[in-house]
Formats: structure tokens, C-alpha cells, sequence
């Protein structure tokens, strides 16, 4: 059974449809006595406590530069209609949809779970990621302050990691994100989908504004953090017009990289944009969505590796060539993906990390170590 079509104050998710993977679909149906009041009720969030076993995550996708991320949040409140994250809720069997933005899980033991594994004998220092699923800065970590908590241990142990956020809550921990960058050790990629304040608030409702994501980059910038803008994703027909005006505006704040991601639509990502697309900028949809198939092989969505962060055929080309060259223009570097730039980070301490996709190390690099419980025989 479809959802329905509704609306939740401050939630981007137009439906609450069952996961794909449910026996059995369930969804709101109009059955002719719903009114205009609950229609746009208030859906509050709920947060569960999730305590895996461990918490660092291996990727060996070979178009994103990262090999190994921590994710502290599963779901994210932001509720970024386009999020590529959203059908990882299906195997939690919840909706991609509303139960995405309003159903979120934290790791509590985040923090004592790394700190274990990264000390743990044979561990070789690699750059985590952070923010490469959901944004571990989302309103929650304000009172949670789990992000903190890992950030603090990877500072007491030397260890790089570099963070995607569209929050400027990232600026509650400038104290060590400044100490962590005197030693090399840290970047920060702030993402700016969208300059135009009403859209970015019906498309990622409770993300930061616009304004305010210039002003984190200002401020990460003005205290000596590496700091880089992304635009993802480039929606094609409804944001890729800004892409010189989003460059101009990051150089002007202190940025000095920038990357880009066309969107994607994996999964139940796609019906639910397109429902979002039909409700808030109907006179586009068409053009929107044929624009899409069109660089992605006639599908929403196209999965290879390659071609899954860029898309393919004229129109994507075309993106590309003026992103470099506004790029180019203001004076940023380019950066790719979630972008870990080899020259960021201190790769005398860690010489794993010399590449943006280092190759798994021959012999062990040094490692930051735990203080032994007892003394070794050997």
C-alpha cells in the first residue's frame, strides 16, 4: 500500500511507506477525514541507544578516498530529502522516509570501542572519516556530544580524521579541532548544497542554513583549520546554476579546496525525491528527472563505480568543466569525494596516510599505543 502524500512540520520525507524489506507494506491512507491540522502536525523525534561491537567501518569502494569511517549516528534529524544514507534504515526495518529523520540510534560506547581498536596490536593508522554516512554533527550531539568524545580520543592519540558536516555545530569543538590542525591531523569539509535560503529549508530542513554554513567555514578557516566546501549533491535543473555562485562564496570565507557529488537516488531514495519534487517545485520535475537519466544509462540511479559520483553523457561533462573552472577561478584546489588531500595531514607521524588511497601497508606504521596492563615477557 502507497503512502498517502503528507506533510510533517519540519521534515523534508513526504510519506512513511514500509521498508523494502518488510513482509508486509504499511502506510497512511486518506480515507476522507483527515484535516489540513493533522496533516501538518509536529513528529517528534525518538532516539534509541544502539551498542555495536565495533565502530570503525571498512570501505573498499574505489571512487570515495577514505578506507575506514566512524559513524556515531545512525539516521540523521537534518532530513535531507535527497540523502543517500535513507534506505540504510530498511534493514533496521523502519521507512526510509519520515522514520529516517525522526527514528535515530546513537552508539554511546562509540568512543572507548575506537580508542580499543586503534590500539590494538597490527592496527595501521589510516585517516577516519567522519560524516561519510550520516552528519555527526546533528542537533542531538549538542547533548549527546559523542562526536566530542571520539574527536577526544583521537586527539589524546595522535590519530588523523577528517570530517564532513553541514552543521556549524562542529564550531562547539574549534578548541581541539584547533589543536588537532597545529599537528596536522585534522580537515574539515563543509557542505553547501544550495545558496538560496527557502529551498535549502524545504530540502534539508533542519541543517544549518546556508548562511551559517559560510560562516562555519569563516570561522574553521580563521583559526588555522584546513577547512574545504562541497557541493553535494549537484541537483541538475534545480541547483546546478549556483555551482560558481557556491565556489565565489566558499573562496570568499577561507575555503582553500572545494570537491562535488551529482545526486544520487539509490533505492528508496528515488520515489521519495520525486514526491518531494512534485509537492515543492512541480514546474521542474519533468526536466529534473529526464536530466538525470539521461546521465545515468536512462535510470535514476546508476550504481557503477566511476560513475556513481559524477554521472556520465554531456550534461555531466559540462558540470564538470565549470566546477574546475570556477574552482580554478577562485583560487581552491580540487578535491575529490569526502576529499582527504595527502598534503593536510602529518605524514611523518603517520606514513600510511601519504596517499589518498594508500596502499595496504607492507609493514606495520606507528601506531598510537594503549598502555600496556602488565609487563611483556617478550
Amino acid at each position: 500500500m502507497l503512502d498517502t502524500q503528507f506533510e510533517a512540520r519540519g521534515r523534508a520525507a513526504l510519506n512513511n511507506q514500509s521498508g523494502r524489506f518488510e513482509a508486509h507494506q504499511r502506510g497512511r491512507f486518506d480515507d476522507g477525514w483527515s484535516t489540513q491540522d493533522n496533516e501538518t502536525q509536529a513528529t517528534p523525534t525518538q532516539f534509541h541507544r544502539e551498542t555495536p561491537r565495533a565502530v570503525i567501518t571498512r570501505n573498499t569502494s574505489p571512487d570515495v578516498p577514505f578506507e575506514q569511517s566512524v559513524n556515531v549516528y545512525r539516521g540523521c534529524e537534518h532530513g535531507c530529502i535527497y540523502c543517500f544514507a535513507r534506505p540504510s534504515h530498511s534493514y533496521m526495518g523502519l521507512s526510509a522516509g519520515l522514520d529516517f529523520e525522526t527514528q535515530i540510534f546513537t552508539k554511546p560506547n562509540a568512543a572507548r570501542l575506537l580508542e580499543e581498536e586503534i590500539t590494538r596490536p597490527g592496527y595501521v593508522p589510516q585517516v577516519i572519516a567522519m560524516g561519510t554516512n550520516t552528519d555527526p554533527y546533528q542537533p542531538i550531539e549538542r547533548k549527546l556530544r559523542l562526536t566530542r568524545a571520539v574527536l577526544d580520543v583521537l586527539s589524546r592519540r595522535n590519530h588523523p580524521v577528517a570530517i564532513t558536516t553541514k552543521s556549524d555545530r562542529i564550531l562547539d569543538d574549534i578548541d581541539v579541532l584547533r589543536d588537532m590542525a597545529q599537528r596536522g591531523l585534522v580537515q574539515v569539509c563543509v557542505s553547501v548544497t544550495t545558496l538560496d535560503h527557502q529551498l535549502s529549508r524545504q530540502m534539508e530542513p533542519r541543517a544549518a542554513t546556508p548562511a551559517k554554513r559560510l560562516k562555519t567555514i569563516e570561522a574553521l578557516a580563521q583559526e588555522g583549520i584546513p577547512t574545504s566546501a562541497m557541493i553535494a549533491p549537484v541537483i541538475p535543473g534545480l541547483t546546478d546554476h549556483e555551482i560558481e555562485r557556491i565556489l565565489a562564496a566558499a573562496a570568499n570565507a577561507g575555503a582553500k579546496r572545494a570537491g562535488w557529488i551529482m545526486l544520487r537516488l539509490p533505492g528508496d531514495v528515488a520515489p521519495l525525491f520525486e514526491q518531494w519534487l512534485s509537492k515543492h517545485v512541480p514546474s521542474r520535475k519533468s526536466r529534473i528527472l529526464s536530466t538525470l537519466r539521461a546521465m545515468r544509462g536512462g535510470k535514476l540511479n546508476d550504481p557503477r563505480f566511476g560513475n556513481r559520483m559524477r554521472g556520465e553523457g554531456p550534461v555531466a561533462a559540462l558540470i564538470a568543466k565549470r566546477f574546475r573552472a570556477a574552482a580554478r577561478r577562485n583560487g581552491l584546489s580540487l578535491a575529490s569525494g569526502q576529499a582527504l588531500p595527502s598534503d593536510v595531514f602529518d605524514t611523518e607521524a603517520f606514513p600510511s596516510c601519504k596517499a589518498v588511497r594508500p596502499k595496504r601497508a607492507t609493514r606495520q606504521g606507528p601506531r598510537p599505543h594503549a598502555e600496556p596492563a602488565q609487563l611483556s615477557l617478550f
